[in-house]
C-alpha cells in the first residue's frame, strides 16, 4: 500500500512543481526550467520514503521518460521547454532516464537509495545552480562546441558538487571524505563543462553515481 501512496505523492508534487515554475516565467523562461531542473530532483526524497520496491520506484521516472519526449516534441509543458526549440538538445528527456536507472542501480541492483540521492543531487542542484548563477553573475564565458559557459557557473557547479558528495561521505563514514568530496566534484564540474545540449542531465549524474559506488 505504502508503494502505492508514493506513486500518487509523486506524481501530485510533479504536477505541484510544474505547477509553481508558472509562477517563474515572468522572470523568464530559463527561470521557471530551472525552478523545475531543482525542485523535480526533490523527488528522490519521496521516493526514499514510500519506495521499498525497485519496480514502482522506477515507474515514475519510466513514464515521464515518455512525458517528456512528448512535451519536447509536440511543446506539450511549455514551462520546461527552451524558446530555441529543438536544436537545444533533449535535456528533459536524459533527466527523466538518469532518474530511471538511478532507480533500477540504487533500489534494485545495489540497494542503497541514498547514493541515488547524493547523485541526483549533484546535477539537480549542482547543474541547476550553475545556470543560474553562470547567468547572474558577470564573469569571463568559454565555448564547448557551440554550447556557451561560464566559469562563475562552473565553479558553482564545483562548490555544490563538493557540499553534496562531502555530506555523502561524511554520512557512511569515510575518513578520506574531504580529499575524496573534492576530487568528485572536480570530475564533475569538468563532465558538467565538456557536455553539450543538455547532455550534462545524464553524464553528470550517472558519473556520481559510479564515483559514489567506488567509494
Amino acid at each position: 500500500m505504502k508503494n502505492w501512496i508514493g506513486i500518487v505523492v509523486s506524481y501530485l508534487a510533479i504536477f505541484l512543481v510544474i505547477l509553481g515554475a508558472k509562477l517563474f516565467e515572468k522572470k523568464g523562461k530559463e527561470a521557471s526550467r530551472k525552478f523545475i531542473h531543482i525542485m523535480l530532483g526533490n523527488w528522490w526524497i519521496i521516493a526514499m520514503i514510500f519506495f521499498d520496491n525497485v519496480w514502482f520506484a522506477s515507474f515514475v521516472p519510466a513514464t515521464f521518460v515518455v512525458i517528456n519526449y512528448l512535451s519536447y516534441k509536440k511543446d506539450l509543458i511549455k514551462v520546461m521547454e527552451r524558446d530555441e526549440g529543438k536544436k537545444e538538445g533533449l535535456g528533459t528527456v536524459y533527466y527523466a532516464i538518469s532518474l530511471l536507472i538511478l532507480a533500477i542501480v540504487t533500489f534494485g541492483i545495489i540497494n542503497k537509495p541514498a547514493v541515488g540521492l547524493a547523485a541526483i543531487f549533484t546535477m539537480a542542484y549542482g547543474d541547476g545552480l550553475a545556470a543560474i548563477i553562470g547567468r547572474a553573475v558577470k564573469s569571463p564565458k568559454y565555448k564547448v562546441f557551440d554550447t556557451e559557459k561560464s566559469i562563475a557557473g562552473s565553479i558553482t557547479m564545483f562548490i555544490v558538487s563538493f557540499i553534496i558528495v562531502a555530506i555523502y561521505l561524511l554520512y557512511i563514514g569515510n575518513p578520506l571524505w574531504l580529499i575524496l568530496a573534492f576530487a568528485d566534484a572536480l570530475v564533475l564540474t569538468l563532465i558538467e563543462a565538456l557536455s553539450i545540449k543538455g547532455t550534462d542531465n545524464i553524464t553528470v549524474p550517472i558519473a556520481s553515481l559510479l564515483m559514489l559506488m567506488l567509494l
